[in-house]
């Protein structure tokens, strides 16, 4: 679950890190009066990747130009998503733009810390950061960053700033409940001061039954997604709505991971990241996921692969036999249920002239011809 960049910021300064005096305003709001100076920076609040070279940060001159850039900003869709709030900061004078982050990490069961001396935009451009695994929080050692950061960080004293600034974020991440604090640009102004420029952070969502804050986002985020989607998230599933056409309904992050990277291996392009394992043999559960996909205009097909061995096949199946009789949309469903009495699920498929794929490589060739695809 991701903050915004303004939220992003005040939990950053609520920890004592530098970042710039901004003013939040939303749509409505109109142009903000007691600005002081000139020129500032008017940031569209998304969470979408690419926002700036997408356009959403403007740099304004005047008031007339402030004004003609809010009315853009909240018109403009980024990444397919338009800004609920515009932050309004100083135009900052940087000297040197760097990258810091810290983010859980398989590898290094726990936390890793990300540097590069080289920040901004065009990050993804530059050489990798140096990685320094950290793990548990606890393991965190000063002098296990100082060796990592030599070959990225000629300069000594910034190093000691990154050092200490790191150990600040890596202590934050664990009592706050985040996967990933990023500040990119990490900068520094011309008068020397260090400044979090930019930032993401992520909240663990499932951190949620012992973290009010995360719970209170949590409902706030249901309370204002579209009555379908808030349905699925009212049953727990993972939904995250990508650009294509081929609708997946999975049963696990990883294999729905799997199945989405089958689809574009194929020549089709997923439509959704969607995870329905909260609820993995309830119809109640696929009930809303169905519904959702079925009124997306984008969505051509939908690709059911649930695997398990503790869900019994039968029960999905049967699932969707009811699920299948109640729809009215005739967009093509393909199946691949495999698992424990997985021998039931022909015959209760045969009641709906549904066929059940043995191998889900089948299962997403189907689906991609279906959408038009190569397959």
């Amino acid at each position: 679950m991701m903050l915004l960049e303004h939220e992003a910021k005040q939990l950053l300064d609520s920890v004592g890190i530098q970042v710039p005096r901004g003013l939040v305003i939303r749509p409505g709001d109109g142009t903000p009066d007691g600005i002081e100076s000139y020129p500032v920076a008017v940031k569209a609040q998304v969470r979408s990747g690419g926002r700036g070279k997408q356009g959403g940060i403007v740099r304004a001159g005047d008031r007339p130009a402030l004004a003609a850039a809010i009315t853009r900003l909240f018109a403009t869709a980024f990444g397919g998503e338009r800004p609920e709030a515009l932050l309004i900061e100083p135009w900052l004078a940087i000297e040197r733009e760097t990258y810091l982050s810290v983010a859980v990490d398989g590898r290094a069961d726990g936390y890793v810390v990300m540097y590069s001396a080289r920040g901004g935009v065009g990050i993804e451009e530059g050489a990798p950061p140096v990685r320094y695994p950290v793990g548990a929080p606890w393991n965190f050692r000063v002098h296990g960053l100082r060796k990592a950061l030599e070959s990225a960080e000629p300069d000594y004293q910034w190093r000691e700033k990154v050092i200490a600034l790191a150990q600040r974020l890596i202590r934050t991440a664990a009592m706050r409940d985040l996967t990933t604090i990023e500040i990119n640009p990490l900068a520094t102004l011309t008068d020397g001061a260090l400044v979090a420029a930019d930032a993401r952070v992520v909240c663990d969502e499932w951190a949620h039954f012992r973290n009010k804050a995360i719970h209170a986002q949590r409902e706030a985020e249901k309370r204002r997604a579209e009555p379908l989607l808030r349905d699925c998230l009212n049953m727990q599933h993972m939904y995250v709505r990508l650009d294509g056409d081929i609708a997946l309904i999975s049963g696990g992050a990883g294999m729905t991971m799997a199945a989405m990277d089958m689809i574009a291996d194929c020549g089709g392009r997923p439509a959704c990241f969607l995870d329905c394992s909260p609820g993995p043999t309830s119809t109640r559960g696929y009930r809303p996921a169905f519904a959702m996909l079925d009124a997306d205009p984008r969505v051509k097909v939908i690709l059911v692969s649930v695997f398990g061995g503790g869900t019994q096949m039968q029960r999905v199946a049967n699932s969707m036999k009811e699920i299948m009789a109640e729809r009215k949309s005739r967009k093509p469903v393909v199946f691949r249920l495999d698992g424990t009495n997985v021998d039931q699920v022909p015959g209760i498929f045969a009641r709906f002239g549904a066929h059940n794929h043995a191998r889900l490589e089948d299962a997403v060739a189907e689906a991609v011809r279906l959408a038009g695809g190569r397959a």
